[in-house]
């Protein structure tokens, strides 16, 4: 095969020639938000929301500071989340009783018919991306996945490799 029977949405700029992998992996990842936010949208959410919402089904209510901390977002962006949610009445901010200054954010009971429908959407997406692979196929691709996101994960960027502006 040679560069020409590649499909043009698979080419590698010139200037990503020393990073295969990692323009494969930005390729994966902008189809992989594109799908989602569409079957997302099914049930007026935005990529990102569902996971919020998994985390507070899993470990009941948290402290926004905690939250924002945890997705990687300040705080205004965490805010912006959480109204939109609290709009559709998926949760509702209270005082921190350990801290009058802090907020934390709880599921509703609203959300409840809304986890049904998020787990019923991630189960059509995962079938969606592993497609024909063999149940060994996909225990590799997990594995490999993990492995890449361990080696991302486990260096602090390093301020003297960084590119200057």
């Amino acid at each position: 095969m040679n560069a020409d029977d590649v499909p043009i949405e698979r080419r590698r700029p010139g200037a990503a020639a020393g990073g295969p992998i990692s323009h494969a992996i930005f390729r994966l990842a902008r189809a992989h938000k594109k799908l989602v936010g569409q079957l997302l949208r099914e049930v007026g959410l935005h990529p990102g929301q569902e996971v919020l919402m998994m985390r507070l089904w899993e470990s009941g209510p948290q402290r926004q500071t905690d939250l924002a901390d945890e997705f990687d977002t300040d705080s205004a962006s965490m805010t912006r989340t959480v109204q939109r949610l609290e709009r559709a009445g998926y949760v509702r901010r209270v005082p921190d009783p350990d801290d009058r200054r802090a907020t934390r954010v709880e599921p509703t009971p609203a959300s409840l018919v809304l986890r049904s429908q998020v787990e019923r959407i991630w189960a059509d997406f995962e079938r969606r991306t592993v497609g024909e692979m063999t149940p060994d196929e996909q225990r590799e691709a997990l594995r490999i996945v993990h492995q890449l996101e361990d080696n991302l994960t486990a260096h602090e960027p390093d301020p003297e490799r960084s590119v200057s502006r």
